[in-house]
């Protein structure tokens, strides 16, 4: 008997171990023998009705003739004698990129600026509690990139790009939950990551790979338009056949460096906005129509977006990185900036709720404050982060409102508790944000009420600046390569480039350069 059923049962009963078998094969109508194993393959919370239910796709097989279950056969062997690629950057995209060129027989060297993830907590710590920015060691630089610390969401909307499924059973592999590879929105935990991507660099280092950590990228050795290395910060040159490069959205002076030695580099949209806070116990009232969700039932979470006009010009309003049980983290990259993120434990307990609300920006945004080029984006986010760390004081305390005061243009005389450590300032969010983001926000929250009753409330308020929504500028490469068109043997990989927005997509992405970069031989 291999056959897949949906079911629906009570929140209970699908998150209570010893009550979910009993409880599917009661609706199914069968006893278990002993010979039966449950397979879950797809589960979701429908809160549409009066009555919440969680729906499953399960796999019923019978244990006589069924394969027991294992890990992933990996297929990694050993490249320490290998030919090399030059990976820059240990976030998803170059993680996964090491590991997919381990499988094709090639050795990965890895450089990143930042520190290996346990040495990183110190620097995380720094900036929460003594406001000081290590520009190499942060929430955005360092072993396992930006995603380490975040709410480690998994689910993308690419799934045309890879293989979603192998990326989720190597992270089970090395430590990630088996529910990952059926929740419909799947996600780890900021308190989880850590181990599981010491666990990754533990696999690329068995295997032959090389991770050079608290080493900068300032330089690129280039010759005939073919690039041959890395220059470091202490002028050290590596080598390599190809070279990978994923920095992540942050990584401003690789963009600088790109436009520098005239490497072909782009504009592109990106979003920019703030983080809005309220107590979860609203978010679940709101979403699950409760008073209380109960033990059973995960902290709910929210998906919102509206088209605002602001001076004749349509413009999306959507919420971003929603965290749900989740903290807001200052992720600023330099000293001088804010810069605010969301992030969640696994268990998602916190007692609030956080989501970046982002107005899309593009090009004409950037002319109309007199900024051009290919870095123009860049520029513009940067000026907006510098002008909101002025206004609130210069430390990472951040500049915050009230929901209802920011969209009647009053400040707010007390803020309410928050989970952002470095602690927030009062002030007009509208002296922080460009005049069209602040109008288009006002005009998204005032919409969301109308289909969230009770969102638009001043027990919520807003912290700025959620800036670092994706990448301001785009690495082009070729389509049926991925190679820079400029410049040979060069991958722009994962968010840092353009090509991915979030753990999932990129990771994907850092296998698809690496498999590109494996075919090419100097």
């Amino acid at each position: 008997m291999n056959k897949t059923f949906e079911v629906d049962i009570s929140p209970e009963e699908a998150f209570d171990e010893a009550l979910f078998k009993p409880a599917i094969l009661k609706k199914l109508n069968l006893t278990d023998d002993g010979n039966l194993f449950l397979k879950p393959l797809r589960r979701s919370i429908d809160a549409r009705g009066r009555k919440i239910i969680v729906k499953f796709l399960v796999e019923l097989v019978d244990k006589q003739q069924a394969v027991k279950e294992t890990s992933r056969a990996s297929e990694y062997k050993d490249v320490s004698q290998s030919r090399q690629v030059i990976i820059v950057g240990a976030g998803p995209a170059g993680m996964f990129a090491a590991l997919r060129l381990i499988e094709l027989g090639v050795k990965p060297v890895i450089i990143e600026r930042g520190k290996d993830v346990q040495a990183r907590r110190r620097d995380i710590a720094a900036i929460n509690k003594a406001h000081i920015v290590n520009p190499d060691s942060n929430y955005c630089f360092g072993e396992g990139g930006a995603g380490t610390y975040s709410d480690g969401k998994l689910y993308t909307r690419s799934k045309k790009r890879g293989d979603i499924k192998r990326i989720l059973e190597i992270l089970v592999e090395h430590g990630a939950g088996n529910e990952i590879l059926y929740d419909a929105h799947p996600h780890i935990g900021t308190n989880k990551l850590p181990l599981l991507v010491a666990q990754l660099r533990e696999t690329i280092l068995k295997y032959g790979g090389e991770i050079h950590f608290n080493t900068r990228v300032v330089d690129f050795t280039i010759q005939d338009d073919r690039i041959k290395g890395v220059v470091t910060h202490e002028n050290n040159v590596i080598e390599g056949e190809s070279i990978i490069l994923a920095t992540g959205h942050s990584a401003r002076d690789i963009y600088s460096l790109l436009h520098k030695k005239n490497i072909l580099i782009e504009t592109k949209p990106f979003a920019i906005g703030v983080r809005v806070e309220h107590q979860q116990s609203l978010i679940d009232k709101i979403q699950y129509h409760c008073e209380d969700r109960g033990d059973y039932l995960p902290a709910s979470s929210y998906s919102l977006v509206h088209q605002a006009k602001v001076n004749g010009k349509e413009r999306g309003v959507f919420s971003f990185c929603m965290c749900p049980g989740g903290f807001i983290v200052p992720a600023a990259t330099q000293p001088g900036e804010i810069v605010v993120n969301g992030m969640s434990p696994s268990r998602r307990d916190s007692k609030f709720s956080n989501s970046g609300i982002v107005v899309a920006v593009d090009e004409s945004d950037f002319l109309e404050y007199s900024i051009h080029g290919p870095l123009a984006g860049m520029y513009f986010q940067a000026a907006i982060e510098k002008q909101a760390c002025e206004l609130a004081g210069g430390s990472q305390a951040a500049p915050a409102q009230r929901l209802v005061d920011f969209t009647e243009n009053k400040i707010s005389s007390s803020l309410l508790d928050t989970s952002y450590q470095p602690g927030l300032v009062s002030l007009d969010m509208k002296s922080a944000l460009p005049p069209f983001i602040a109008e288009s926000l006002k005009q998204g929250f005032k919409n969301f009420t109308t289909k969230m009753k009770g969102y638009l409330t001043n027990e919520a308020q807003i912290v700025g600046i959620e800036s670092r929504t994706s990448s301001p500028v785009r690495i082009p490469r070729l389509k049926e390569t991925l190679e820079h068109p400029q410049i040979k043997n060069l991958f722009p990989c994962g968010e840092g480039a353009g090509y991915a927005g979030g753990i999932v997509s990129a990771a994907m992405d850092g296998e698809r350069c690496a498999e590109s970069a494996a075919r090419f031989e100097r």
